[in-house]
C-alpha cells in the first residue's frame, strides 16, 4: 500500500539539474548529490563515504567486506565462509547425487531435493517450504502485510530485507563485480548471470525440443513456441 501511494504522490520537488520530481525535500537533497559528487556521510571506523544515509547504513552493518567482490558481512566467520565460494573449494558433497558444496548447511538444504521435504508450513495457507526464512518472508507479504523494512530515503518499505540491495539505487553502489571484465552489478544475481555469458553457460534447458538458454527468463519466451494459442 506505502509503494502504491507513491505512484500517484504529488511530486513538486524538482531538480534543477534533470527535472526528476520528488515527494520531499529530503529525498530531492540525497538525489541532488548524484550531480554534485558531495558524500556527507562518513563512517567513523574507516573514513569511508557516502551520498545517502542508507548506504552508510548498510555499510556499518556489514563492517567485513569480501575482497574478491565486495559483498559484506555482519561477523568475520560469515566472510570466512563466503570465501569459499572464490576458491572453489567444496568439501561437502551429496551422497545422492555427487554435487558438493562450500558448506555443510547449503548440502542439508539440497538433500531436501531429493527427498521432498517442506518442513515448514504456513498456517494459513497450504503453503510450505524448505526452510524457515522462506516461510517468515511468505507470511509477511502474504497474510500479514507487513513491511517492516523501511528506506530512509523514500517511502518505500520492504516484507523481506531486500531493503539491503533497493538502497544501492540510492547509493549508486554495485558491489559485485566481475573479475573478468571488471563490470559490476548492484545484485549478485545479476553478476551470476553475466559470468554465464563469459562461461557460455547455458543451464536452463527446454523439455520440448532440447534448446538451453543462460537465463530463465529467456526459457520463458521460448516455451510459448511450443504453447498453442
Amino acid at each position: 500500500m506505502r509503494h502504491q501511494a507513491l505512484h500517484g504522490a504529488e511530486r513538486p520537488f524538482s531538480c534543477a539539474e534533470c527535472g526528476r520530481g520528488f515527494c520531499d525535500r529530503a529525498a530531492l537533497a540525497t538525489h541532488r548529490r548524484g550531480h554534485t559528487g558531495e558524500r556527507p556521510f562518513a563512517c567513523t571506523e574507516c573514513g569511508k563515504t557516502f551520498a545517502a544515509s542508507a548506504g552508510l547504513l548498510v555499510h556499518q552493518r556489514r563492517p567485513h567486506a569480501c575482497g574478491d567482490c565486495g559483498r559484506r558481512f555482519r561477523q568475520r566467520a560469515h566472510l570466512a565462509r563466503h570465501r569459499l565460494a572464490h576458491t572453489g573449494e567444496r568439501p561437502f558433497p551429496c551422497g545422492e547425487c555427487g554435487k558438493a558444496f562450500a558448506l555443510s548447511a547449503t548440502l542439508l538444504r539440497h538433500r531436501l531435493v531429493h527427498t521432498g521435504e517442506r518442513p515448514h508450513r504456513c498456517p494459513d495457507c497450504p503453503r510450505a517450504y524448505t526452510q524457515s526464512a522462506y516461510l517468515a518472508q511468505h507470511r509477511r507479504s502474504a497474510h500479514t502485510g507487513q513491511r517492516p523494512h523501511a528506506c530512509p530515503d523514500c517511502p518505500r518499505a520492504f516484507a523481506d530485507p531486500s531493503l539491503v540491495e533497493h538502497g544501492r539505487r540510492h547509493t549508486g553502489e554495485r558491489p559485485h563485480r566481475c573479475p573478468q571484465c571488471h563490470r559490476s552489478f548492484r545484485h549478485r544475481s545479476a553478476l551470476l548471470r553475466h559470468r554465464r555469458a563469459h562461461a557460455g553457460e547455458r543451464p536452463f534447458p527446454c523439455a520440448h525440443c532440447g534448446r538451453r538458454y543462460s537465463r530463465s527468463s529467456n526459457l520463458l519466451l521460448h516455451q510459448r513456441v511450443h504453447t498453442p494459442q
